[in-house]
């Protein structure tokens, strides 16, 4: 199920800053060589986290599930002049594609790669975050919800995507799937906690906006 015509995602991107060059041959690598490259965030949504970013001018960015490294360049873009992001991803196969091209963005001192469980790592990251984005296991995103909101100052976001599941949130619970059941729990548990102010967006494939009051 297609969330926005593609007709429509097409005059947003007309009317969206292009794409750097870098971004350009890393969204082409990764559709050429990567599977599923439809994780990648591209360039509307890349847009979207560099804004943010270069709007909440954070010092501490956490963004969990790295993918190819699109979007932590993006976030990496609007970091204050001593800022670092943290990127958890599982995927050691692709530790090297993100590698090269945050080094080629200038970016391998403020961007510090960590691979395996976020779970694991996230409670060894002895920080406090301006900014979080979570882009994982979709199951997940409860969990890690829970484990970063101490660690997320008063007045910071959260970036939570795919929250419309390829649309498939606004169909019948049995036709479903179980990630599009986990983003409805998801949003639900966010909505319902009184710390936060939530704001979704239909971006691409939904970006739930949540802020700690």
């Amino acid at each position: 199920m297609e969330v926005i015509p593609q007709e429509i995602q097409a005059f947003a991107e007309k009317y969206t800053t292009p794409e750097t060059d870098l971004l350009y041959r890393l969204h082409r690598e990764t559709y050429l060589k990567v599977e599923q490259p439809h994780m990648l965030s591209g360039h509307l949504q890349g847009r979207f986290l560099t804004m943010i970013s270069q709007m909440i001018r954070p010092k501490r960015i956490l963004e969990i599930g790295t993918y190819t490294g699109y979007s932590a360049i993006c976030l990496a873009q609007g970091l204050a002049e001593d800022g670092h992001l943290h990127t958890i991803d599982m995927n050691e196969e692709l530790e090297a594609i993100c590698a090269k091209y945050v080094a080629e963005a200038g970016l391998e001192s403020r961007i510090t790669q960590h691979i395996g469980k976020a779970a694991g790592i996230i409670p060894q990251l002895d920080e406090v975050f301006d900014l979080v984005f979570i882009d994982a296991d979709k199951a997940g995103y409860g969990g890690y919800y829970d484990m970063i909101w101490e660690k997320l100052r008063p007045g910071g976001f959260i970036l939570a995507d795919n929250i419309l599941y390829h649309g498939e949130v606004v169909l019948a619970e049995s036709e479903q799937s179980n990630n599009a059941k986990a983003m409805i729990r998801f949003a639900d548990k966010a909505i319902a906690d009184n710390r936060a102010e939530t704001l979704l967006l239909s971006l691409r494939d939904g970006v739930l906006m949540i802020r700690k009051k």
